[in-house]
């Protein structure tokens, strides 16, 4: 008996050593609608993938739409694999990565033997799918990397017995300053499309002498898109109670395009007064809208906003950054492991 786990374990070790331990990422289909934290996902397996890890995505049904539709091709590259009709292979040395709306999925995977890990960039999702009273660490997570610091401070007060790392997303390079001055274009994005269009209509209606100015709904629109739009518009709306880090707010300032937004219930760190324009009531954004549209026909906005809003966004322009992290933090899970398994190995083998 003694002699089969010896080989299991060594082989376990040597795939660990030779980068060949599978790292799965699941992600949702988002049906060929763009989403940042699905983003995200691909950009750290892409990053683990051309430095020689064995970086695979995972979806849950075999009709998977992919993102090539809103995202660079190359991340199409990376080699896929579907839940549904088929087994996965899973060894004690493999890594899976799950996101922390897939509760369900945990505790389906919970006897797996691999290293499991939680990527959670929406806390507001976290007991969407997770049973009453059952925690990460009960199905063997003990592991979770989140996008902000102040996150991790809510995620580190629920789930005890795991411990956090924070790597922080980037602003792609499609988001470049304005060359042009703006266009009188609205750009709007929610988490509720209701909000958007309440938002819209009561513009209208309460400022007739405004409806001229066209406004842009942010959905379904591929990564180019999206920037060009941002670059476009002389302004910005925000609205997400639930945001975990806040993407779309520091895309539009890298772009040059001040944001009105709503302060969502976790306030990001990176947000200040001079930003953007603040507030904690829906009601009076049209208000505020309106009022900064009056100032920017009368060429009365500040420079500050939009000097304060680019340095803001700048600190999540470092790629090489990002990437070292990612592969700071898996390779250090991956020696965690193999430290493990090593010391299982003498103990067998003193025996």
């Amino acid at each position: 008996m003694n002699t089969e786990l010896i080989t299991k374990l060594e082989l376990s070790i040597s795939n660990l050593e030779e980068k060949k331990s599978r790292i799965y990422f699941l992600v949702q289909d988002t049906k060929g609608n763009a989403k940042a934290s699905i983003r995200v996902i691909y950009e750290m397996a892409y990053h683990l993938f051309e430095n020689g890890y064995n970086a695979i995505i995972m979806h849950e049904q075999s009709d998977y739409k992919g993102v090539s539709s809103w995202l660079d091709e190359k991340y199409m590259s990376l080699p896929h694999k579907a839940i549904e009709g088929q087994n996965l292979e899973i060894s004690p040395e493999d890594f899976m990565v799950i996101p922390e709306l897939y509760g369900h999925v945990m505790e389906q995977v919970s006897k797996f033997p691999c290293g499991k890990i939680v990527l959670c960039q929406s806390y507001d999702y976290i007991m969407e799918t997770l049973s009453p009273g059952t925690s990460w660490s009960q199905y063997g997570f003990l592991k979770c990397i989140t996008t902000s610091e102040e996150q991790k401070k809510y995620l580190e007060k629920i789930m005890k017995n795991v411990s956090f790392d924070v790597i922080e997303p980037t602003i792609s390079n499609s988001f470049e300053r304005k060359p042009i001055p703006a266009k009188p274009i609205v750009s709007v994005h929610t988490r509720d499309q209701r909000d958007t269009m309440k938002l819209i209509k009561t513009f209208y209606l309460k400022y007739p002498q405004f409806r001229w100015i066209t406004f842009r709904d942010m959905r379904g629109l591929s990564e180019w898109e999206f920037a060009t739009i941002l670059k476009d518009s002389f302004v910005s709306v925000w609205v997400d109670d639930i945001s975990g880090l806040g993407t779309y707010p520091l895309e539009s300032m890298k772009t040059g395009t001040p944001v009105i937004g709503k302060i969502p219930n976790l306030k990001p760190e990176w947000m200040n007064e001079q930003n953007g324009i603040w507030t904690n009531d829906t009601i009076n954004m049209v208000d505020i809208l309106a009022e900064f549209t009056q100032n920017w026909l009368e060429d009365n906005i500040s420079e500050k906003l939009y000097e304060s809003g680019y340095e803001t966004a700048e600190k999540y322009t470092n790629t090489d950054d990002f990437k070292s992290k990612v592969l700071e933090r898996f390779s250090s899970y991956i020696n965690t492991r193999l430290n493990n398994f090593n010391s299982q190995l003498e103990k067998l083998k003193t025996n």
